[in-house]
């Protein structure tokens, strides 16, 4: 009986150990695709003609582009270590790494689709409230291969693209905006990018659970 409790614990403390080393955590630079429509979240320095005029966010098609790497933090207010994995409802900011505003949205009506403005807002990666997103996905964490969801905490949007292709000056990138309602529209996957080594914390759950 006592060599079989040995090798469950040790399977689980495996299991937990593999897992560990896919999920994503606070301190990561990553690239994020739409899975639905084949882009990734950009940013760059052209700001909306209309709405907010804030600075505008879009969907590229491109793998290479330097303006699509968002860094992940805490949320607004707050100090996520590096590390740190991220939980499955948790709310976090993304903040676009060549200008440093972050990931928002508010009560604006987007340009193409009439949905939800998002935009990124902010200065050297601090902005206010409308910069958190909570993460939905299955699980307690947010891993690398899975998709997940990313709902505005404070108006309850889901970042969302549609497939509305803006003319010059960005010719061929896609509206990226809140939408109400969930759909395939809403799915978004980790993809290129720099990935913190995942802290201690899993260990010690694990390590809780065998106890």
């Amino acid at each position: 009986m006592a060599v079989i409790s040995i090798l469950l614990l040790a399977g689980l403390w495996s299991a937990v150990g593999a897992s560990s080393l896919a999920v994503v955590t606070c301190g990561s630079v990553v690239k994020l695709l739409n899975t639905r429509h084949n882009v990734r979240l950009h940013s760059h320095d052209v700001r909306y003609g209309s709405g907010s005029g804030q600075q505008s966010v879009t969907g590229v098609t491109s793998v290479d582009d330097s303006n699509s790497y968002w860094r992940i933090r805490g949320k607004t207010a707050t100090v996520c270590e590096r590390g740190t994995p991220i939980r499955c409802g948790q709310p976090i900011r993304l903040t676009h790494v060549n200008t440093g505003r972050n990931l928002h949205s508010h009560h604006f009506t987007s340009p193409l689709s009439g949905n939800q403005e998002v935009s990124a807002f902010g200065e050297e990666g601090e902005g206010d409230y409308l910069d958190d997103w909570t993460v939905l996905c299955n699980g307690p964490y947010w891993v690398r291969d899975g998709e997940v969801r990313f709902k505005h905490s404070s108006t309850e949007v889901l970042l969302s693209v549609t497939g509305e292709q803006y003319g010059r000056p960005i010719s061929g990138q896609k509206e990226v905006h809140g939408m109400a309602q969930p759909s395939q529209n809403n799915y978004w996957k980790a993809m290129e990018g720099i990935f913190m080594k995942p802290s201690e914390l899993l260990k010690a759950e694990a390590h809780h659970v065998e106890l």
